[in-house]
């Protein structure tokens, strides 16, 4: 009996000893199978680690219970060991996105910025929308009455060059397309005359009023501004990557062969500010430079450079009939918008001015004057008669002349300068010369044939070869239009 007990605990110890065997086994090849799966997701202690843990706590404490255990042959178990699943690592859950785990490459991140940034404008900057909400299809005046038909004005609106000057009349401009680049704004259009129908000043000029188109034809009215710089401005880090570049440069020129100063890298002069710019500006393409390269500054504020832009588009162009186009007009002018603003003929501001019905002599013209017309009155087929006010001095003098009935296209301006020119005179009351107002009627007529035959002088004797000649090929004078007194 003793006997038959003895072999039956020497037959579960070694039962026990081959199971503890197996389990470890399996568990170090159940290790060496997850050991990439336990960065991702903590393993689970498997069924085979949880029975070996209790197998060797039983054979520590000799807790064995054998009446309910089964003796397994030592080949069975390493066939069950060798067989036995490798564990699992934990599942991810589904909606959880795989490339949140990964890093963005730095490279994909700053090109994302910069490619945000460019199509993003800069806050206070103005955009080509804005110019063309602000010019396109507006009634537009050209102030200083520049005539060329390609004007380029630097930062500050300052006319660029030279240019003829004429009359406000002749410089209704409108807009029909704007370009916005770095370096400048290009405005295109076409250029309007003012035509007057005959309205007197109590009478509104706007409604007897035409505007035509001067600019010739397969023309166009060209308008380049130039603009302020706008740079980024200098970050902290450049001045420190200089430093560590020359710290580089200091430890590169101590393994060379010679570790003297004499074969440092020689440094780069920084360039000013108007270096920098002149060189930005040449690696423009040529269409684009501004057309005054000297006189561009530099800010690094888009709002300041906005603000000058619309300073300078202010100086250059008039929004309309406005005081400051109105301040810079001669003084006849100034004396006919007057007396339309009151509704109200023209009045000499001396009082001493008599009129002509009131002296026992008038006033009169002694001399003729011919005021010369223009290239877009003749082109324009612009005639008819204008009214101008003179008053005429104790010496038979010109003095304040005003407009009363303009023709436009610059013709008034013409008119008004052969009348200073001419002689008259003076007016007489109780045997005094006395100053008083007299009116002057002037027409203007259309360049023709007819009227340059009817100019010719009779007595003067043609030679025979141009005698031969057709009558349209003989060169006439342009028509000076006639001046009566009213």
């Amino acid at each position: 009996m003793l006997l038959s007990i003895d072999c039956f605990r020497l037959k579960s110890q070694a039962a026990a000893y081959l199971a503890c065997v197996a389990c470890c086994s399996a568990l170090a090849l159940a290790m060496g199978l997850s050991a990439q799966a336990q960065q991702a997701a903590p393993a689970q202690p498997s069924t085979a680690e949880a029975a070996s843990q209790a197998t060797q706590q039983n054979t520590q404490t000799g807790a064995a219970q054998p009446a309910k255990e089964t003796p397994v042959p030592p080949a069975a178990a390493a066939v069950d060991a060798a067989q036995a699943p490798a564990p699992e690592a934990a599942p991810q859950p589904a909606s959880a996105p795989a490339a949140a785990s990964q890093p963005v490459p730095a490279a994909q991140t700053s090109a994302a910025k910069a490619e945000t940034k460019a199509e993003t404008p800069q806050a206070g900057s103005i955009t080509e929308e804005e110019l063309k909400q602000l010019l396109v299809g507006k009634p537009l005046y050209l102030r200083g009455g520049y005539l060329d038909n390609s004007l380029s004005f630097n930062e500050h609106g300052v006319l660029s060059g030279h240019s003829p000057q004429g009359s406000y009349t002749l410089s209704a401009v409108e807009v029909d397309k704007v370009r916005l680049t770095k370096h400048k704004v290009e405005l295109t259009g076409a250029r309007y005359g003012l035509h007057f129908l005959g309205a007197l000043p109590y009478e509104d000029p706007t409604k007897s009023m035409d505007r035509v188109k001067i600019t010739p034809k397969k023309k166009m009215l060209r308008i380049s501004i130039d603009r302020e710089l706008v740079v980024t401005p200098k970050k902290k880090k450049d001045k420190e990557q200089g430093k560590d570049k020359q710290e580089k440069a200091g430890a590169w020129n101590k393994k060379g062969p010679a570790a003297d100063s004499s074969i440092q890298p020689a440094a780069q002069p920084e360039l000013s500010e108007a270096e920098q710019t002149q060189a930005e500006i040449a690696a423009a393409p040529a269409e684009e430079r501004p057309a005054d390269p000297g006189s561009i500054t530099r800010t690094t504020s888009p709002a300041h450079a906005t603000k000058m832009l619309k300073d300078a588009l202010d100086h250059i162009l008039a929004q309309g009939f406005d005081e400051r186009l109105m301040a810079s007009m001669p003084d006849f002018w100034k004396l006919y918008y007057q007396a339309v603003a009151d509704k109200a003929d023209y009045r000499p501001k001396d009082p001493a001015v008599l009129r002509q019905n009131t002296v026992d002599k008038k006033a009169r013209l002694l001399s003729t004057f011919e005021p010369e017309s223009n290239e877009y009155a003749q082109a324009n087929a612009v005639a008819g008669m204008a009214l101008y006010h003179t008053v005429i001095g104790a010496d038979g003098k010109p003095g304040e002349i005003a407009v009363g009935r303009p023709i436009g296209f610059g013709l008034d301006e013409n008119a008004v300068e052969a009348i200073r020119k001419a002689s008259f005179s003076p007016a007489m009351k109780d045997g005094k010369p006395v100053p008083v107002m007299l009116d002057l009627v002037v027409q203007f007529r259309i360049y023709s044939h007819r009227t340059a035959v009817a100019n010719k002088p009779e007595a003067e004797a043609k030679p025979e070869a141009e005698a031969a000649k057709p009558e349209a090929t003989v060169k006439p004078a342009l028509p000076g239009p006639y001046s009566v007194q009213h």
